[in-house]
């Protein structure tokens, strides 16, 4: 199951952290961009060369530090098909690293449409007498609004194809609770709520580690929260993104962690592709080595979550 390879890989570099790969065109260097466009022109192609090339280096200098990377499908669609060949590339030079692969996608539908959804990024897609993956990404953050028949579909290729899932259950943008916060009539929260959806779906893709690959998203930037998620999601593995520039610090991270130290893996995105530019690392790191940065970058991260594990346990 997925959750077990997540978990195994998490242990070998003891390391509970992933990287976002969020490339927007201005994080990239201008030796980078500059080398792209001369080559294939100013456009989606010339731009789509120059992400790919950044995210190559950054995977270099990351892949045995972090045992995943997480790349939101946002920042290639916006290139066209030429940012799609991107994300399929930076998929593909991941997996070839030994790095797992979360596609943040939060995907959503019903019926056969969810279905096309599920088989695109974790299925196989039939044509004529041949299947095939087409993203054959290792996870998939999805959306549950539109209920269980609009996650089903993920389910089923969870198990069939050993994947995973990351049910969107408590996000880490400031208005989350416009929606997320309502109080239902049997005074439960709709965060709550889902959290027993997810809850009761991962039984269904249970792991060796008893573990489910039916996991949950639950923001750094809502420790409290995260704290009564993780007692209603006691098998569910939470992705928690909102740590670094979103405001989201170590010790609000591990409220998502259960006692045994595992049961989250935590996300960072601008604070690692754009080291180089923060005020922990300037002077010491430039633009042309912008890949050391983002590795010095994570180690000081994974050491961050280290010790405030370590303090949560001394703590209770």
């Amino acid at each position: 199951m997925f959750v077990d390879r997540l978990i195994t890989a998490i242990k070998k570099y003891d390391n509970p952290t992933v990287a976002g790969l969020d490339p927007k065109l201005d994080y990239v260097p201008a030796a980078i961009r500059d080398k792209a466009f001369r080559a294939h022109g100013e456009g989606f192609r010339g731009a789509a060369e120059a992400i790919t090339v950044f995210n190559k280096r950054l995977i270099d200098a990351l892949c045995d530090i972090v045992p995943a990377v997480k790349p939101q499908l946002a920042y290639y669609e916006m290139y066209g098909t030429e940012g799609i060949r991107a994300f399929e590339e930076t998929c593909r030079y991941a997996r070839t690293k030994g790095l797992l692969v979360i596609a943040d996608g939060k995907r959503n539908d019903i019926g056969s449409t969810a279905q096309a959804y599920s088989t695109a990024y974790l299925g196989r897609t039939k044509i004529e007498t041949n299947e095939s993956p087409a993203f054959d990404a290792d996870a998939l953050t999805v959306n549950p609004y539109l209920g269980y028949d609009g996650i089903k579909p993920f389910i089923d290729d969870c198990v069939s194809y050993e994947k995973g899932i990351f049910v969107l259950v408590k996000t880490s943008n400031k208005s989350s609770g416009q929606l997320q916060d309502l109080v239902t009539e049997d005074g439960k929260h709709i965060y709550e709520k889902v959290a027993e959806m997810v809850d009761e779906w991962g039984s269904q893709a249970m792991g060796q580690n008893g573990y489910s690959s039916v996991g949950a998203v639950v923001g750094a930037t809502w420790p409290d929260q995260a704290a009564v998620l993780r007692g209603i999601m006691k098998k569910a593995y939470i992705l928690v993104p909102g740590y670094g520039a979103q405001g989201g610090t170590a010790a609000d991270a591990v409220r998502s962690f259960n006692d045994d130290g595992l049961g989250a893996v935590i996300n960072a995105s601008r604070s690692i592709m754009c080291a180089w530019k923060s005020e922990r690392w300037k002077g010491k790191y430039t633009e042309d080595s912008f890949d050391h940065a983002a590795r010095e970058e994570a180690i000081r991260m994974r050491n961050e979550i280290r010790q405030a594990l370590s303090e949560r346990d001394i703590s209770h």
